[in-house]
């Protein structure tokens, strides 16, 4: 009588984890440190106790220019400018570039292929070579140069991001979801309100945070359409010539905090709507 003898399945062995590799690490802490350097040295230098026009120089720490902010009476008028041409050029693009990327991400019509490449062609466009074209436009129309035209150019340089990337949230939606919507009734205009808007919620808040973004710290082609009118950007560069107060220092950090902001409450909108 023969016996049969079966060995037991050897256990399964976890897996060893792979080393990560130190060197890419160093790396990306490096190019972090690299590109938060900047903005780390303004905020720091708003505020320094600089007793001179130039604040190039650390010579102690201070509130007072957080206190002494609106003392500058032409500063705050170029503050002013760049956040309401910022924020008007940001409502328009942002509702024209959502049609336009609803159009092009849902629709097929005559002249779609055209409109790609013109949108395409206005993102990688030099900005020097928009500014100089929306000059010549502007002159040839006899229009003064000021505040709405560099309101027009700003329009004109962000609603191919809007559209391009409310175009690609589009492109990802699953069409069934408004046929399902139509079928229970919904006219076209509930349809969008309730069903389309908020699916492409988060490109369109994505694409209204990057227009606002460009605009407001948007200098070459603002420089060529400005006339009279300065901005945040044009007051910096003229500041230089003469020194920078620690004012613009404390600027720059209020707008900065702002955007973080923003861009933190979007971020946790979008987690909260996508469970």
């Amino acid at each position: 009588m023969t016996t049969l003898t079966t060995k037991a399945p050897a256990p399964n062995r976890p897996a060893r984890p792979r080393r990560r590799g130190s060197g890419l690490h160093v790396y990306t802490l490096v190019l972090i440190a690299w590109l938060i350097l900047p903005i780390a040295i303004m905020i720091l230098f708003g505020f320094n106790d600089t007793r001179s026009k130039q604040n190039f120089e650390w010579q102690g720490f201070t509130l007072k220019w957080y206190r002494h902010l609106f003392d500058k009476s032409d500063l705050t008028t170029a503050v002013v400018n760049s956040l309401t041409i910022a924020l008007l050029s940001t409502l328009i693009t942002t509702v024209l570039g959502t049609f336009a990327g609803l159009a092009l991400g849902r629709y097929r019509f005559r002249g779609k292929g055209s409109t790609n490449l013109v949108l395409f062609m206005a993102i990688s466009c030099p900005e020097i070579v928009m500014g100089a074209s929306l000059l010549s436009m502007f002159v040839t129309f006899n229009l003064p140069r000021g505040y709405l035209t560099i309101l027009v150019a700003h329009v004109m340089f962000s609603i191919a991001f809007v559209a391009v990337t409310v175009r690609a949230r589009v492109v990802g939606l699953d069409p069934a979801v408004e046929e399902a919507a139509q079928d229970l009734g919904a006219g076209p205009w509930t349809r969008f309100r309730l069903v389309t808007l908020p699916m492409i919620m988060p490109g369109v808040l994505a694409g209204a945070l990057l227009a606002f973004v460009l605009s407001i710290d948007d200098f070459i082609i603002t420089n060529f359409t400005s006339g009279a009118t300065v901005t945040f950007p044009l007051w910096i560069y003229g500041s230089t010539r003469t020194g920078t107060p620690p004012q613009v220092n404390v600027m720059g950090t209020l707008i900065f905090a702002v955007g973080i902001v923003i861009a933190v409450v979007s971020a946790r909108r979008n987690v909260r709507a996508s469970r």
